[in-house]
């Protein structure tokens, strides 16, 4: 089953952000090898894989980079549980890196594949870093172009395109010794089969026990966003630091959102460092989404997925770094190992919960807890 819902692309993201190609500027990324094992539970859905990164550097000016990360999924979500059978897959991805070094610029190019039993995905990345003004300004560039092709389980005959392309414009500016604040802008634009294709909408149907009955999802072929973010770091006397982040993001669906989050890293003693962070999120429902319609085929665009209803959630996060300097140990100089335990709240404002007993229309509002940890060692040599 393609993998479209949001919590599983947040799951995606916080385990692959080990492996994702910054840019910066004026210098190379260090020589280092990474691995991580991520595992989200929440909501009848189970994620859990391992992740693996290693830079090495080429002379001066080039350094590259190999990753591999892998999903087991299995799922029983109130959107499975109520309209099919729960299910298990396993999704791979793998990608090549190339960071080149010119002066106080950095080009990156990145290929990224990844499949599935009925969904596969390629992009190719480059991003562009310059430093301006003494170093106390970068100025980042990315373009990104993605090729996906959509199958169904037990149609073998089913394949349908998507064209994906995205384009991302950054400024950080060091505003004293102690704070450093950035700018990001970004648009993505997605054209060709955007629905999961196994998921329904619900209608109301008086001849139905239930009150309702199901048709398929049907969404526009072209889809746009836009999203602009504020992040900011402040480095604190006592070694410690405050960092805060805030993104708003549109799309051309009627989507409009909101995400603020805030972090705290506290050194405790030469080795161990605590970070405490707190998120929320929140965003309105996109404009051909209903939990339920009036009729069959009551509009042109029909969806029923969550995560384009109305809904917020907080995330409480907590990690431990402990920084580790072994002597003798050939060619390691330094490593860390990190544990992370993230714990989320979603709430739905207009998606009913099926499994629980009440008219059509009038079931009690979903909701439910998940929990994402992650465990990752990283050695530089």
């Amino acid at each position: 089953m393609a993998v479209t819902d949001h919590i599983l692309r947040w799951v995606v993201i916080a385990a692959a952000g080990l492996c994702a190609a910054e840019v910066s500027a004026g210098v190379l990324p260090e020589d280092r090898a990474d691995a991580l094992y991520h595992s989200y539970d929440g909501g009848g859905v189970e994620v859990n894989g391992p992740s693996l990164l290693v830079r090495k550097s080429l002379g001066q000016n080039v350094s590259v980079s190999a990753r591999h990360y892998v999903d087991a999924i299995s799922s029983a979500s109130i959107d499975v549980v109520t309209t099919a059978s729960p299910y298990e897959e396993e999704r791979t991805e793998n990608g090549l890196g190339v960071d080149y070094l010119a002066g106080d610029s950095t080009m990156s190019l990145n290929l990224t594949t990844s499949s599935e039993n009925d969904y596969e995905a390629k992009t190719f990345a480059f991003s562009i870093g310059m430093d301006m003004f003494g170093d106390l300004t970068t100025v980042s560039l990315g373009y990104s172009v993605g090729q996906d092709k959509v199958g169904k389980t037990g149609q073998p005959e089913f394949s349908k395109d998507v064209d994906r392309q995205s384009y991302r414009l950054g400024l950080s500016q060091i505003l004293t010794k102690d704070w450093q604040a950035e700018l990001g802008l970004e648009t993505i634009t997605d054209e060709g089969f955007l629905n999961n294709p196994y998921r329904s909408v619900r209608y109301l149907d008086p001849a139905s026990p239930k009150g309702y009955s199901y048709e398929p999802e049907v969404y526009p072929h072209t889809h746009t966003s836009n999203a602009v973010s504020i992040r900011t770091g402040y480095y604190l006397p006592w070694h410690a630091s405050l960092k805060g982040e805030y993104r708003y993001f549109t799309d051309t669906w009627g989507i409009r959102a909101h995400n603020a989050e805030i972090g705290y890293t506290h050194p405790l003693g030469n080795h161990w460092t605590l970070d405490l962070s707190y998120r929320y999120y929140t965003q309105t429902a996109a404009d051909f989404y209903a939990d339920i319609f009036p009729r069959q085929q009551a509009q042109n665009y029909l969806a029923r997925d969550k995560e384009l209803s109305t809904f917020h959630s907080h995330t409480f996060g907590a990690a431990v770094s402990y920084l580790f300097e072994p002597a003798g140990w050939r060619f390691i100089d330094h490593g860390s190992l990190t544990a992370s335990y993230d714990h989320m709240l979603f709430r739905y404002e207009d998606f009913r919960d099926l499994s629980a007993a009440g008219p059509a229309g009038e079931e009690p509002l979903y909701d439910f807890t998940a929990s994402v940890m992650q465990l990752y060692l990283s050695i530089w040599y």
